[in-house]
């Protein structure tokens, strides 16, 4: 541990997708880091954190094996790339149950990740007062921890809820149109089947959530629902040809090849406005 007078934050999912790049952006800020994983887990964690594999869901784990921490975020979350999994609501009351419980023991600091997928369909930008109605079972799980949360942790614990849009970078380890297209390059393919490519959202790469997701950390007045994004929408087709081109992929376009589909918004985005105002502080 890199500050023994600190008493850490606790990063949940740290083997994941993101866990990695916010377990280094804080570690990065200054802080202690214990980053959970899975038991078994043979994800590799940043060297300057302290290292934990335990099931933290289960119903008998004891809040006090962490000790006193600064602060929780939670990314933790079985099959955030499949959107109908069992997993989401299945896992539900146990993510409740954890959250709640490190509340009640005393964590001054909670920053839980949600998802654009809480919204459901919407045109235009989203913030903290957006409608939701979710349309996949990771959706519907996400919104009801995020409105259920607030109802159950005292006041003395300020809650964040990081809502994230379109990740993309360290793109072989995410499930994203960017590692298909890494796959097809390596296939020795030329041609990549698309759609019009012309939806507009909300891409913001996996290094810059991290930080995001630190400098929220050590933001404790701000709390509720806000958005983790860029706040600008881009075409479909513009980040895809951008990509292309950054990667030197020896791939274009088949524009048409699939109909676009009828249940995704022809735009959305997140409303930055809250984010850039804590990552102003610096």
């Amino acid at each position: 541990m890199t500050n023994p007078s600190r008493s850490g934050v606790v990063v949940t999912g740290a083997g994941g997708y993101l866990g990695p790049h916010v377990v280094k952006a804080l570690i990065d800020r200054g802080h202690d880091v214990l980053a959970v994983v899975r038991p078994g887990s043979s994800a590799a964690t940043d060297p300057r954190a302290a290292r934990v594999e335990i099931d933290f869901l289960s119903p008998d784990f004891d809040e006090s094996t962490w000790g006193s921490a600064e602060a929780i975020v939670h990314l933790a979350w079985q099959d955030g790339f499949v959107h109908n999994s069992p997993a989401h609501l299945g896992q539900l009351s146990a993510h409740y149950r954890f959250l709640t419980a490190a509340a009640a023991a005393g964590c001054p600091r909670i920053v839980a990740l949600g998802t654009m997928h809480e919204v459901g369909y919407w045109e235009g930008a989203i913030d903290a007062t957006t409608p939701t109605s979710p349309s996949s079972s990771y959706g519907i799980a996400k919104d009801a921890l995020r409105r259920a949360l607030p109802l159950a942790v005292p006041s003395a614990t300020s809650l964040a809820w990081a809502r994230a849009y379109y990740i993309y970078g360290d793109d072989r380890r995410s499930n994203s149109i960017f590692r298909k297209l890494l796959e097809a390059a390596d296939a020795g393919k030329t041609v990549f089947p698309f759609t019009s490519g012309k939806n507009l959202y909300d891409f913001i790469r996996v290094e810059e959530l991290g930080r995001q997701i630190a400098a929220l950390t050590d933001a404790p007045d701000v709390v509720g629902t806000l958005n983790c994004c860029s706040g600008v929408p881009v075409s479909l087709a513009d980040k895809v040809e951008e990509f292309i081109r950054d990667n030197d992929l020896p791939l274009s376009l088949e524009y048409g090849a699939f109909p676009d589909r009828p249940y995704d918004s022809p735009g959305v985005w997140g409303d930055a406005t809250v984010i850039d105002e804590v990552m102003a502080r610096g």
